[in-house]
């Protein structure tokens, strides 16, 4: 007799919560996202908050090559689109993703411009807006809402980093962890899709800790969540204070931080969707060679969901 698949609650078979199928679920096909530079910067940068930025942070890491700030908003698109079509001939819908720095830090006038533009392509089926909590308001919050009461996927994406306010003074963040709690929370009321990103490995923070932090994160009113492993990039105040304190970094062989994930993942509610556990980003940009060689996202997702499986365990299986 053919083996049974175990369904787990999000519906389907694999061992978490996917992202793919996520958006299967709301789409009914596969979506791929554009991404979008439209000229913001941070408040973390430009002295409002402070100017020396988060101490990790190299945007271009992770700005693909079609994503030209010098572009407009619908070029881009439209050469993104061109990218993604020639890559992936599989995707029906495309969501603009506002991803370089802080994609709410202009006047709400402007946003709308920007915004409109995304809207303004038969193609996008949405928009996905990279952002930090201290960079949204009653005002801007209200104007998203508006764009999703009219049938449009719109999704606030926060960089939260760490449930951890030592961790966050640490590497400058500019914001501790009841800001962004507020800023989710306001983003939740309103009935906007609501995302996060937390980095794993950052100095100071034990394994302990990092599994820990599944009670903070649950307790948050997110969709969707997505997880990186922490890489250090030339030419920021991280490289300096790793070159001054090496002792404080840790490096997992990639076997160690599949396991290490797992054990968080196992503590995750069932509801909040993986949109990834690990990030890639060019050699070029990072300080030391990375560990675990040239391992690509697909790669990845493989080894996770051969682990889960020997393990024989899944996303909240230690969630109560």
């Amino acid at each position: 007799m053919p083996e049974i698949q175990q369904t787990y609650p999000w519906g389907d078979c694999r061992r978490f919560n996917s992202y793919s199928a996520y958006f299967r679920r709301l789409f009914g096909g596969r979506v791929q996202k554009v991404a979008i530079d439209a000229g913001f910067t941070c408040p973390n940068r430009d002295g409002s908050v402070s100017s020396g930025g988060c101490t990790f942070c190299n945007n271009d890491a992770f700005s693909p090559s079609y994503s030209h700030k010098g572009y407009s908003v619908a070029r881009q698109i439209e050469e993104g689109i061109l990218f993604h079509r020639n890559r992936y001939r599989k995707a029906q819908k495309y969501l603009a993703y506002f991803q370089s720095y802080s994609n709410t830090y202009k006047p709400l006038s402007e946003l709308r411009a920007i915004y409109g533009q995304a809207f303004g392509h038969p193609d996008i089926a949405g928009i996905v807006v990279g952002t930090r909590p201290d960079c949204v308001d009653e005002a801007k919050l209200d104007y998203f809402a508006e764009l999703a009461a009219q049938g449009r996927y719109v999704m606030i994406e926060y960089g939260i980093e760490s449930v951890y306010d030592e961790t966050l003074r640490r590497v400058n963040r500019g914001h501790d962890f009841a800001t962004a709690v507020r800023a989710v929370e306001m983003t939740r009321a309103r009935g906007l899709h609501c995302g996060a990103h937390f980095i794993l490995g950052l100095p100071g923070e034990t394994d302990g800790m990092l599994v820990e932090q599944a009670g903070a994160i649950n307790a948050l009113p997110l969709d969707t969540v997505k997880f990186h492993q922490l890489q250090i990039f030339k030419d920021t105040p991280m490289a300096r204070d790793y070159a001054e304190h090496p002792e404080d970094y840790r490096f997992w062989p990639l076997d160690a931080y599949i396991d290490l994930f797992i054990s968080l993942l196992e503590r995750l509610r069932p509801e909040l969707v993986i949109e990834r556990f690990a990030g890639e980003a060019p050699p070029r940009y990072h300080l030391t060679p990375s560990p675990w060689g040239l391992v690509r996202n697909e790669r990845l997702l493989q080894l996770l969901e051969r682990r889960l499986e020997e393990r024989d365990t899944w996303q909240g299986k230690r969630f109560f």
